[in-house]
């Protein structure tokens, strides 16, 4: 069957109308993101065991969180979503929306790195090991750079106003190579846009809980600007996708207008993951700030309380002086 796009060489043209039935159908997809994602699961759980064997402890709220994020990139890579999402704009959508912001703050609510940092074990003697090279690209001034918000927002934007609008799209979809490289920058920028924000693991940026909404936010509306784009135009504005097969019984401007609602509206979704993540952190950090007060106060007998009263009376005989 023709195929008037740029559709990935080999790929199957005949595909049924999708259902989710079809789509969730599992096909292994590239082998690339599934051998990476069961390399991913077997890596976090030899660490998880590492650190239970010698009696630490390791919340299972990560792990779950971990694993979800690694299902939700076999989902969209490793089943026939990747079929669909080569030759329908919408689907194609609901991959990079669920690789570019909801897998990666799934995975970094794990905490990958901070799992690292204690499960794999010290060289010694000078020498530099996995843990070593870990702390060292952490403290890389690349890493600085490419966390800041100054990199990420702009990097975040432009990944999809400087894809999807100019021919480099196209491109990319042509070569199964291509498509590979285009779905790892998604989760890339991702994992690079959020890891500040949520603060879970270690990095070059913590700022405080309020910048990290505002950094939040600062991303978000060019999401639903870019939904909107598409949703209002009066043609195709894709090649790949501007002629679909019949055997979809779609038309291209309507997919097109369901994709640019997929993208206004998945731009919520992440928001409020991560605002309630923040505003739960922000909540513990507060309780732990506070037992330590007490703790403290427990130990000197509230010497910061005494030295703060005899501050006042000493300013109140002076007042009486004058």
């Amino acid at each position: 069957m023709e195929h008037g796009g740029h559709g990935m060489p080999g790929m199957p043209m005949d595909l049924p109308p999708f259902t989710l039935g079809q789509g969730l159908a599992f096909t292994g997809g590239d082998p690339f993101f599934l051998v990476g994602c069961v390399l991913a699961l077997v890596l976090y759980g030899w660490g998880v065991l590492r650190l239970r064997r010698r009696g630490d402890r390791w919340s299972p709220g990560r792990t779950v969180a971990f694993t979800a994020g690694v299902l939700t990139v076999a989902v969209t890579m490793c089943t026939r979503l990747n079929d669909y999402g080569m030759v329908q704009f919408s689907v194609h959508m609901v991959q990079h929306m669920i690789i570019s912001m909801l897998s990666p703050i799934l995975l970094l609510l794990g905490a990958p790195v901070t799992l690292a940092l204690r499960a794999l074990p010290a060289a010694g003697g000078g020498r530099t090991g996995p843990r070593e090279l870990l702390v060292k690209v952490l403290h890389s001034r690349y890493l600085r750079v490419v966390t800041h918000p100054a990199f990420t927002i702009p990097l975040f934007i432009a990944s999809l106003y400087g894809l999807y609008f100019t021919p480099l799209f196209d491109t990319l979809m042509g070569s199964r190579a291509g498509h590979i490289a285009m779905m790892v920058h998604f989760l890339a920028v991702g994992l690079v846009f959020f890891w500040p924000i949520m603060g879970v693991d270690p990095g070059p940026h913590r700022p405080g809980y309020v910048m990290r909404m505002l950094e939040l936010f600062a991303g978000m509306p060019f999401h639903a600007f870019f939904g909107i784009a598409l949703m209002m135009a009066s043609e195709p504005m894709v090649s790949t996708f501007k002629n679909p097969p019949a055997s979809l019984g779609i038309d291209a401007l309507g997919d097109q207008t369901a994709a640019g609602g997929i993208a206004w509206a998945f731009s919520e979704v992440p928001s409020v993951i991560v605002l309630v993540a923040l505003l739960f952190q922000w909540y513990t950090s507060e309780q732990r700030q506070a037992r330590r007060k007490d703790r403290a106060a427990d130990r000197d007998g509230d010497a910061e309380l005494v030295a703060y009263n005899a501050y006042l009376a000493s300013l109140q005989a002076r007042g009486g002086r004058g």
